[in-house]
């Protein structure tokens, strides 16, 4: 089992900065990939981000240019750097990993989630 737990959320003015963080604990023997999914009044769960841990980033369209996420192995942490934010960003969000347990089998997991308002 992985517990996420999130945090860095909160109110910020339009344009302005944020980060986030998500740390994985619990029992497993690798996470393969972190992320952010976010998911806004009325809207479906999108796509902000994912990184796998040999590094390699994807992200949705909405954070192409403006959101970088990073990841430290070490301490099976991501990060979720927030920048030019707009109202449209306001959301819950996410975070995601796929881990293999001890078993060598992979599990989805997801954090409760982190409320990101930016104000206009």
């Amino acid at each position: 089992q992985v517990k996420l737990v999130e945090s860095g959320g909160g109110l910020v003015q339009a344009g302005g900065s944020l980060r986030l963080s998500c740390a994985a604990s619990g029992t497993f023997r690798s996470i393969n990939v972190m992320g952010w999914y976010r998911q806004a009044p009325g809207r479906q769960r999108e796509l902000v981000a994912t990184i796998t841990s040999s590094g390699n980033s994807n992200y949705g369209d909405s954070a192409k240019g403006r959101f970088t996420i990073s990841r430290d192995n070490a301490k099976d942490t991501a990060y979720l750097q927030m920048s030019s934010l707009k109202p449209e960003d306001t959301a819950v969000y996410y975070c995601y990993c796929n881990a293999r347990d001890v078993s060598s089998w992979y599990h989805d997991y997801w954090g409760q989630g982190t409320q990101v308002t930016v104000s206009s």
